[in-house]
């Protein structure tokens, strides 16, 4: 019969085991990289207002045309700990699939409604909001919103892109293509309606 002290010790050692084999599990993958792309705008290509509201601009009339979503998460690190004080940045095209961005040469106008650049900085618990539209198509590319992450020094720490889970044209996508499915999941928008309509969320972890 095992002395009390040697049972002790085989269960603290059973515990500690238990502790190193599930601990990697715990941390969540980081978000994945992606291209920056041609159209990300310059500080002289933004508008006055590059808030995170990307539906109304200051001293517009009318908001941008599109079906209007909220995208919420949170931004931390692989173990979970929130980032204070991040900024993240998104832009995309308005809903006739044109940047704001002298390089598009397509035919048309961007939509003066839609801001086509905001930012957010993140709260004491890693949390960001934007209010913009669902991503539009664009030639040659499935509906998707880039992002940039700075830490809180300004340093660029991260350039992803955001899809729409389920969309049909992911799978034709060569930069969705290069992720796993468990990376592809991590920057996939679901819709859900919230009190304040269509919501979404994604959590960034860098």
């Amino acid at each position: 019969m095992a002395q009390p002290n040697q049972s002790r010790r085989r269960i603290l050692a059973g515990l500690a085991g238990t502790f190193v084999i599930t601990r990697p599990a715990i941390a969540a993958i980081e978000t994945p990289r992606a291209a920056e792309g041609p159209f990300y705008p310059t500080r002289s290509m933004r508008p006055a207002d590059i808030d995170n509201d990307l539906v109304k601009i200051a001293g517009a009339v009318r908001e941008a045309g599109g079906e209007i979503i909220s995208l919420r998460g949170r931004i931390t690190d692989p173990e979970g700990k929130p980032l204070s004080g991040y900024r993240i940045e998104i832009w995309q095209c308005d809903a006739n699939g044109k940047y704001m961005h002298p390089g598009d040469r397509q035919s048309g106008q961007h939509d003066s409604g839609f801001q086509g650049f905001g930012h957010d900085i993140t709260d004491s618990e890693g949390r960001y909001s934007f209010r913009t539209i669902k991503p539009a198509k664009y030639p040659g590319r499935t509906p998707h919103i880039h992002a940039k992450v700075f830490d809180a020094a300004g340093n660029e720490v991260l350039t992803t892109q955001f899809y729409e889970a389920g969309n049909p044209d992911n799978s034709r996508d060569g930069l969705y293509a290069r992720m796993s499915k468990e990376q592809a999941d991590s920057v996939s928008m679901s819709y859900t309606t919230g009190a304040n309509g269509v919501e979404t969320r994604i959590d960034v972890v860098v």
